[in-house]
């Protein structure tokens, strides 16, 4: 079988920030901006991967939510753990010290982790954790 990641989404509730760090600061190219009814989709990705893709979305788009659910989605994402992903990176300091320069809010430092990592992470605009993992 041949099977790809095409996509992943993560929740954005201000499209403006998400673009500002995932084009800017990640380095990511804008593959798709949709608009519709007042809300924004973006699919963003890297350069060197045009088959993979993230798209962050409104959060509570989907019309099968209850206002109750769209109230949890929200806590969730304030909390900071509703979305999460992770990226690979061949130069952890370089790619750390780019992100805190453009002000994204540092979640952990690099460090060697027990279970055989050195990775580091942040939040996104959104609250999403983003951990980024040293290619070795």
């Amino acid at each position: 079988m041949d099977i790809t990641i095409h996509a992943a989404f993560l929740p954005q509730n201000d499209p403006d920030a998400a673009l500002a760090f995932y084009r800017d600061a990640l380095g990511f190219e804008v593959r798709n901006d949709v608009g519709y009814h007042g809300m924004r989709w973006i699919t963003v990705g890297p350069p060197n991967q045009p088959g993979t893709s993230i798209v962050l979305h409104p959060p509570a788009a989907d019309p099968g939510i209850t206002d109750d659910e769209r109230r949890t989605i929200a806590e969730l994402m304030a909390k900071g753990t509703y979305g999460i992903i992770t990226l690979a990176t061949t130069d952890l300091d370089a790619t750390f010290e780019r992100l805190r320069a453009n002000d994204a809010e540092v979640v952990q430092e690099p460090a060697e982790q027990p279970y055989g990592v050195r990775d580091c992470a942040f939040r996104d605009p959104a609250g999403n954790l983003i951990r980024i993992t040293e290619l070795r």
